[in-house]
């Protein structure tokens, strides 16, 4: 089963209300109505997601399957520029254009080919977790850091953030992020 972000779930994370746990909002990001129920679980299992938190999602009316969606309100085209529009509102302005940033070049380099060990979208969900952890220890000052942080919506706009990251966490810190982006 496919499910989607619905208008309220989408305000409940722009707004950070207290419906979704940490956790439960990184698994939100991922329910895009491209990727399954089973894919989605599977890339968030070392986090603790399981079908529990996702029913949970489900009962508070955040997420709905993407065929309720296609039959009624709206159709596929238009939920992704829905999820496209949300994602890049949510990006600071320094952040939206990401070809002008230094890491964006690396960010085609650091693309792991299929003799790769890793997917870019294993690199995100492990430098994502390190990422919002990093910018959590910046408190209030890091505050726009680790709101762009989670606005990333993929691998290279979170590569794009990272010599931001780098400068407000210092190098020795950082270190862990960059393994995890590049390695």
């Amino acid at each position: 089963m496919i499910y989607v972000k619905t208008q309220s779930g989408q305000e409940a994370f722009k707004d950070r209300r207290g419906v979704l746990t940490p956790r439960q909002r990184s698994a939100f990001l991922l329910f895009d109505g491209r990727r399954s129920l089973d894919q989605v679980l599977a890339a968030t299992a070392a986090m603790g997601i399981t079908q529990i938190d996702v029913q949970s999602m489900i009962s508070h009316g955040l997420l709905e399957p993407l065929i309720a969606r296609t039959a009624g309100s709206a159709p596929a085209s238009a939920l992704s520029a829905a999820h496209s529009t949300f994602a890049t509102s949510a990006l600071p302005d320094a952040v939206e254009s990401i070809s002008k940033l230094p890491y964006a070049d690396a960010a085609e380099a650091a693309i792991p080919s299929e003799a790769s060990q890793r997917s870019t979208s294993e690199r995100y969900q492990s430098a994502y977790r390190i990422a919002t952890e990093l910018t959590a220890t910046l408190g209030l000052r890091g505050l726009p850091l680790t709101l762009a942080v989670e606005a990333a919506g993929g691998y290279k706009e979170l590569l794009a953030l990272a010599p931001k990251i780098k400068a407000a966490v210092g190098e020795s810190k950082f270190a862990r992020l960059e393994q995890a982006l590049l390695g």
